[in-house]
């Protein structure tokens, strides 16, 4: 039987890529400048080890994050691909090597399995990515003694940032790491990276650019971590007053409820959880109700928000809602960065809260006004929960019309 021949082309890595290949150990951290080339860099480290036979496993932040290198993968590997199922974002190769995309909007992505090689991309974004390394993805390189690779643009000073710290510490020698700025890609014309440190601000042009670990690294929130200093839940004090600030989770969203002690201005409990059930998530309002009987509660309203505030109210929850525009919105937002500013507030050092705070963005709008939100690929459940709570401790004529009537 005569074997056919079959001619496939890889990206080929520019040099700065090229060294990090030669220079790479088992757990590898590239913080990497905006088009410095992560997503050819990611088509070589899967590709190899998979034409080789090897399972390997690619993680992004969301599913729309993860389309673009699914699309390069089936392009590019499309003369030796067996089978590709574009539901499972699985690809079986002609040598037995297969390729799996996972979004981590999924919690149990990449659980149960076992990789050769795992690669993380847009590291930064993943404000769990402590949680999801230890869970999920580590235990998966341990019966092949598989390396990983994290990637990404920082993001504040997270998980993917103790990584890359790992890299320089010479008592790890199993951690590599890199900090590959945007002039590190030889394809990006010089006069493009002077027109871009003109137009952005200097911390952006570090963070974005440079691909340096800012602390706070989003610039709303400034000191975060010099509030984040309360390391256990404080038991209940009956002389003191509570709120709880609710923000509702949606379908890959994280349902946040956030216990401020407004006599001392400490956040002292956070509830977080994802994909579960109403009528669940009203039943573990209810129980932390019951543990810090607060004075009220601050709940969204909008959307799916109203009927469980009407719910919650029937049972006798002191609840009161509140209508998100992004008038309203800046309005808490401002107010509780604010409170880091002069550090008025502490809040638990949770790390999902805290990279999540770093990392939030303000925009400008055509119309001069400003919109506060999460990084694309990040989510901002925690930072509205605690915003909410924080609401009621002086709240400004401009954000009473967002609360509704009991």
């Amino acid at each position: 039987m005569q074997t056919q021949e079959v001619t496939l082309t890889l990206p080929k890595p520019h040099s700065g890529q090229r060294a990090m290949l030669r220079e790479a150990r088992r757990y590898n951290v590239a913080a990497c400048g905006r088009r410095f080339g992560k997503s050819t860099l990611a088509i070589e480290l899967l590709s190899r080890p998979a034409l080789e036979a090897q399972p390997v496993a690619y993680f992004s932040p969301t599913y729309k994050l993860l389309i673009e290198v699914w699309r390069l993968l089936e392009t590019t590997l499309q003369p030796v691909i067996s089978r590709s199922n574009a539901t499972e974002r699985r690809i079986e190769l002609i040598t037995g090597g297969v390729i799996e995309c996972w979004s981590m909007d999924n919690p149990d992505a990449g659980r149960s399995r076992r990789y050769a090689r795992a690669v993380i991309d847009e590291a930064g974004l993943v404000a769990d990515l402590g949680e999801r390394w230890q869970a999920a993805i580590r235990p998966t390189l341990a019966d092949l003694r598989g390396d990983a690779w994290l990637m990404g643009t920082p993001k504040g000073r997270n998980f993917f940032w103790e990584c890359y710290n790992r890299g320089l510490d010479t008592m790890q020698p199993d951690w590599m790491c890199w900090q590959k700025p945007t002039s590190a890609n030889p394809h990006i014309h010089p006069d493009e990276i002077t027109a871009m440190q003109a137009e952005l601000t200097e911390r952006r042009f570090a963070q974005e650019i440079l691909a340096q670990f800012l602390d706070d690294a989003g610039g709303v929130f400034r000191g975060v971590l010099a509030c984040a200093t309360l390391a256990t839940v404080p038991a209940y004090d009956p002389s003191h007053t509570y709120v709880i600030g609710c923000d509702w989770g949606k379908t890959n969203d994280y349902t946040v409820f956030a216990v401020i002690d407004t006599t001392v201005k400490t956040l002292v409990a956070l509830d977080r959880s994802n994909q579960v059930d109403y009528t669940v998530q009203r039943g573990r309002l209810q129980a932390l109700c019951e543990t810090w009987k607060p004075a009220s509660v601050i709940a969204e309203s909008n959307s799916m928000g109203q009927p469980i505030i009407e719910a919650l109210a029937r049972t006798g929850l002191p609840v009161r809602p509140f209508t998100t525009t992004n008038a309203t919105k800046a309005v808490i937002i401002e107010a509780l960065a604010l409170a880091f500013e002069r550090k008025d507030i502490t809040i638990l050092n949770h790390p999902v809260l805290t990279a999540e705070l770093q990392a939030y963005e303000a925009q400008k709008l055509p119309s001069g006004l400003t919109r506060y939100s999460a990084p694309e690929g990040m989510q901002d459940d925690c930072v509205m929960g605690l915003a909410l709570a924080w609401s009621t401790m002086g709240r400004s004529n401009s954000a009473v019309g967002a609360f509704g009537r009991r």
